[in-house]
């Protein structure tokens, strides 16, 4: 069946410490998508209106996105999405599924001794809208705006009807923009792998994505508009809601020790 789905991916856990922060991802879709909903798993349906909580350690690493327009059979093979793929069915595989571009990103850093490190991040474009609420009075990062509704047609990715937009691409991602990823002032790779050598002016449609979500990452080097990265002190021990709003959402959680 077709439907679009949610991915929690688990990018390190340095020791094994107790879980004692609380994540919980909230669909405010106006539809549902496909698939079982487990406590803890590399993927669960995420009907409009519900939320999933769990817990994770400490030193927590990793980040949650959307899958869009994907097709399951039920089974463990592999699925089909337009947006935000990973390497799995509705449950991802638990190493190597990050999300397959375009795929708007909340990404956590809870390693650091003094700092929880978070972002919203269209660094790999963006599919679905979201927003980064906790219970420690910091910042509340989001990024709210449909850009698929103003994505440059160059940047847009399709339905298979080719009628709706379903993600917006970077220019880093566009073949025809970005011939050679390795080396690209877009890409901020090669010989323009630093903040000096890869400004913002130099990146393609950049505007398009920080005019609309003025608090994510518009590129990877975003940090200089100081609404890109966001910080909350490790004393407050914070917990954290994601909410994605528009769309049908299911789940996926990758780990790699």
């Amino acid at each position: 069946m077709l439907s679009t789905s949610l991915s929690l991916t688990l990018l390190a856990l340095a020791s094994v410490v107790s879980a004692d922060r609380t994540f919980t991802v909230k669909n405010n879709a106006l539809f549902t998508s496909a698939g079982t909903a487990p406590s803890h798993a590399t993927g669960w349906e995420a009907k409009k209106g519900t939320k999933v909580a769990f817990k994770v350690a400490e030193d927590w690493n990793g980040r949650i996105w959307a899958r869009t327009g994907c097709k399951f059979d039920g089974s463990t093979l592999p699925s089909t999405c337009v947006t935000g793929g990973c390497n799995g069915g509705l449950e991802c595989a638990r190493v190597g599924g990050t999300g397959v571009p375009p795929a708007t990103l909340g990404e956590w850093n809870l390693a650091s001794p003094d700092q929880d490190w978070y972002d919203v991040s269209a660094v790999d474009g963006t599919n679905v809208p979201m927003s980064i609420a906790n219970d420690a009075g910091c910042a509340q990062p989001s990024c709210m705006k449909d850009i698929n509704e103003v994505c440059p047609t160059e940047l847009s990715v399709y339905d298979s009807t080719h009628s709706t937009v379903l993600g917006c691409l970077t220019s880093c991602q566009s073949r025809a923009l970005t011939p050679v990823p390795s080396n690209s002032a877009n890409c901020c790779s090669g010989a323009f792998d630093t903040p000096a050598t890869c400004p913002k002016e130099n990146v393609q449609y950049y505007e398009v994505f920080k005019s609309n979500c003025p608090d994510a990452y518009a590129y990877a080097y975003d940090e200089s508009s100081g609404s890109a990265l966001w910080t909350c002190p490790k004393a407050k021990k914070a917990n954290y809601t994601l909410t994605f709003c528009m769309y049908p959402l299911s789940s996926h959680f990758d780990e790699r020790r």
